[in-house]
């Protein structure tokens, strides 16, 4: 794995907390903000590669510190351990794909508009080549390994449920729903509506990765399967 010198250098100084009378007055002056948020991007970035490569559970948080050019106990500072560090790199993942979207919550565009918004930016993220890797690996290594599998659901499909059901409760939402339709069954009917088949696909490699065009019709045509079921 390659780290370039400039990653290299912004990681080499660890993390001083605040509580530590020896950092005091050091580096005045110095951007800390974008210096602390590189040395982030470079660990999680680096723990990802690495988790996908070996295993999660192959994986020791010794390996990722030598690795990133961090102490372990920034890690374990910043993350609680790796699973902690593992959800910090699906959220940050995640939330790449999501960058720029206004909140569901508070959107004020037309239903249809803001659930094709999301429907693209799902269908983008779990056919991202690290997504699908990531999927094979919590198959694989979910039985011996616990906390992968939870870790995953947690910062994965119960974010995008919980966002998603934050959506469908709006009162101008739900007023437009079928009301013998359960409210916790929308974002499951949703999501599986939008994957077809998708998960299971996700097992094997793909021959080549979907187009935007072939991804956006795939989201038109989950959709309208979608809301054919649900509107009232």
């Amino acid at each position: 794995m390659k780290i370039t010198d400039q990653t290299a250098a912004a990681l080499a100084e660890p993390d001083c907390p605040e509580s530590d009378p020896s950092c005091w007055g050091k580096s005045a002056g110095r951007p800390r903000a974008a210096d602390k948020e590189a040395r982030l991007q470079a660990l999680l970035h680096t723990a990802a590669e690495l988790f996908l490569e070996k295993g999660y559970s192959k994986v020791s948080l010794e390996m990722i510190a030598r690795e990133a050019h961090v102490a372990v106990r920034t890690i374990y500072v910043k993350f609680g351990g790796k699973a902690g560090l593992l959800n910090a790199v699906i959220e940050n993942g995640r939330a790449h794909f999501f960058a720029g979207m206004t909140d569901m919550a508070s959107d004020p565009r037309p239903l249809r508009e803001v659930l094709e918004d999301f429907a693209v930016r799902f269908l983008e993220l779990v056919s991202a080549p690290a997504f699908a890797s990531l999927h094979r690996m919590v198959v694989a290594e979910a039985k011996t390994t616990p906390e992968l599998a939870e870790t995953f659901y947690e910062a994965g499909p119960k974010r995008t449920r919980e966002q998603l059901t934050r959506f469908f409760n709006r009162p101008d939402v739900r007023a437009q729903m079928r009301a013998d339709v359960p409210l916790d069954m929308l974002a499951i009917h949703l999501t599986s509506c939008l994957l077809g088949d998708n998960m299971v696909r996700m097992l094997f490699p793909p021959e080549r990765q979907p187009t935007e065009a072939e991804l956006r019709q795939q989201a038109i045509k989950g959709l309208d399967l979608f809301l054919r079921g649900v509107m009232g």
